[in-house]
């Protein structure tokens, strides 16, 4: 009896089928995609709305096949095919975090230096220059929005108060923000009445749309001592450390390789 690759999805109870094959070797739940097309009535419900890859524990009856059942895949081009679909339509890409920069700064000085208080002097600092380095492929680039500044304007119409929080973004100190657009946002709101006057509030939202290269930096410190004739020098070395995400293609035909050489060894 073959387990062939199936296209399936959960039961109606939202669990694996229990005819998926129960060999060690086996996978499931792998490049899952809607079951459902864009824009069309649904064919399948939810938890049924999902569709993956596994490996069936037999072949499917010719006269019916079970619930969750899709379909088959026979053959390792068609599995490459299918897999590709899946990938592109999912935007498949490998990220690879990689060491793009490193700089140490060394501060040296007698103990003494180091504990006064008030600080007096006495320690000495030497920053290297920065080693840089490269990736493969191209630098990941993340979007994100931000509110950078709320106005706020009162006028209870004897004056108006005006009021304005900045909250501008912050990106890590290694990135690079580009693509910036802002869109402004106004909300009025009046209360009270004719005979005890109306304060009329205007809230003037600005907000701001940004991308920026996915680079983060982060910090270590080590502290060492050593102590001659009874005078102990301490150094501190702080290493700053840049990494960079770079994004790579995704190995169709890698994957496709890998389960179709499990289903065949489970049929073997």
């Amino acid at each position: 009896m073959s387990q062939p690759i199936i296209k399936y999805t959960l039961t109606k109870q939202g669990r694996q089928p229990e005819w998926l094959s129960s060999d060690s070797r086996a996978f499931k739940g792998q490049h899952s995609t809607p079951a459902n097309k864009a824009g069309k009535l649904p064919r399948f419900g939810s938890p049924q709305d999902t569709i993956f890859l596994g490996i069936g524990a037999g072949d499917p009856d010719s006269d019916g096949t079970p619930d969750g059942y899709v379909g088959t895949i026979a053959s390792k081009a068609d599995l490459q095919t299918y897999i590709t679909d899946v990938g592109t339509a999912a935007d498949y890409h490998v990220v690879t975090p990689t060491v793009t920069g490193v700089q140490t700064s060394v501060t040296t000085g007698l103990s003494t230096a180091w504990n006064a208080d008030p600080y007096a002097g006495g320690l000495t600092t030497t920053t290297s220059s920065k080693h840089t380095a490269t990736g493969v492929g191209t630098v990941m680039v993340l979007t994100g929005s931000q509110v950078i500044k709320v106005v706020t304007e009162v006028n209870n119409g004897s004056g108006i108060t005006t009021s304005t929080v900045d909250t501008p973004v912050v990106v890590d100190a290694a990135s690079t923000k580009s693509n910036v657009s802002t869109s402004v946002g106004v909300v009025t709101t009046t209360s009270g009445d004719a005979e005890v006057g109306v304060t009329t509030t205007v809230t003037t939202t600005t907000t701001e749309s940004y991308s920026y290269t996915d680079v983060t930096t982060s910090t270590s410190t080590s502290k060492s001592e050593t102590t001659t004739d009874g005078v102990t020098t301490r150094t501190d070395t702080v290493t700053t450390t840049e990494t960079t995400n770079y994004r790579t293609s995704y190995d169709y035909a890698a994957e496709a390789t890998r389960l179709w050489d499990i289903h065949q060894a489970i049929n073997s």
